[in-house]
């Protein structure tokens, strides 16, 4: 993770050159997935698959306009920078993973794909000198924004809502981008990875006090490690994913709370009555785990269940293996 972050580039280090490139290949991929998007529904839903159609070719269009800006001040030379050589700068979800859960959940993408590229906008002119650059800048901005709008007024056309039923969507998007997701890969992360050292540390010792203190140390620096990376290689500025603070607080915490979860049994000074409460607790952490990727992130629940339960059980006999030896 730390050689990950340590080979991007934050957003704020770009020079002007580099902004402009990187928002000139976003455009291309931007098309890209509009085009595979239109591929994809243009049997089922081809009004939906003309407006992809469009956006795409509106997107090419933006992509000519930054050129052209590109070279009247850098010269013909583009260098390559792409979404993944920036920390913190939002990624598109692939159109794989997409493609088989319905239109609504392509048109939630398309809306989330031009707020995200509204916002990046908006951040880039803050950051230029160049009046030119700065109006192409923001009229893109307020073109991105107008796609969005397109999109949430073909969803109301063919999902009909009223107006706090969107507000309310938007809202519980923001919460599961703030909250949720971090505080899930938090619980993930404190819940399966500690299992290994608790247990082995249970079963090679078979002392209560000493699996706690394992177990302690293992959740808290967990929680500290996960909470201070969410926090840092992601300032939500662009990606639109809300306070690093909040963000890295909800990590740190679950994941402590995960780990935590299956050791605080071991105050228990009788060690099978410990371990036999501890292993109810990896159960019930592991069921809810799976639930909330159901819930929330709407991962297939069976899906779900063998990434989760069978993965933190595997763990967890390793760790009872290794102990036990």
């Amino acid at each position: 993770m730390v050689a990950l972050l340590a080979s991007r580039r934050r957003f704020s280090d770009l020079s002007e050159q580099e902004v402009l490139a990187l928002a000139i290949s976003s455009e291309e991929d931007d098309a890209r997935i509009y085009g595979d998007y239109a591929a994809m529904v243009r049997e089922e839903f081809p009004d939906t698959a003309k407006m992809f159609d469009g956006m795409a070719a509106e997107e090419n269009a933006h992509r000519g306009r930054l050129i052209a800006d590109y070279e009247r001040r850098f010269g013909p030379h583009i260098p390559l920078i792409r979404r993944e050589h920036v920390a913190g700068f939002y990624s598109r979800r692939p159109v794989w993973l997409v493609k088989n859960l319905g239109i609504d959940r392509i048109r939630a993408e398309i809306a989330k794909m031009e707020e995200d590229s509204a916002n990046f906008y908006l951040e880039a002119a803050k950051r230029t000198s160049d009046a030119g650059t700065r109006r192409l800048l923001g009229d893109l901005a307020l073109q991105e924004r107008r796609h969005e709008e397109l999109a949430d007024r073909l969803e109301a056309k063919n999902l009909p809502a009223d107006a706090k039923a969107e507000e309310d969507g938007k809202a519980r998007r923001q919460f599961v981008l703030t909250w949720v997701q971090p505080g899930l890969a938090g619980l993930m992360d404190g819940s399966v990875s500690t299992l290994a050292p608790i247990f082995a540390t249970a079963f090679a010792t078979e002392n209560s006090y000493t699996t706690l203190l394992v177990g302690l140390a293992a959740a808290v620096g967990a929680g500290i490690s996960m909470g201070f990376t969410e926090a840092a290689h992601d300032d939500g500025v662009i990606s639109g994913r809300g306070s690093p603070l909040k963000r890295g607080l909800a990590s740190g915490v679950m994941t402590a709370v995960g780990g935590l979860g299956h050791a605080l049994p071991y105050l228990i000074p009788d060690f099978w009555t410990a371990t036999v409460l501890a292993g109810i607790v990896v159960f019930v952490e592991l069921w809810a785990i799976a639930w909330i990727q159901n819930r929330y992130m709407e991962t297939p629940f069976f899906r779900a269940v063998i990434q989760v339960v069978v993965g933190g059980a595997l763990v967890l006999a390793a760790g009872i293996l290794i102990g036990g030896s």
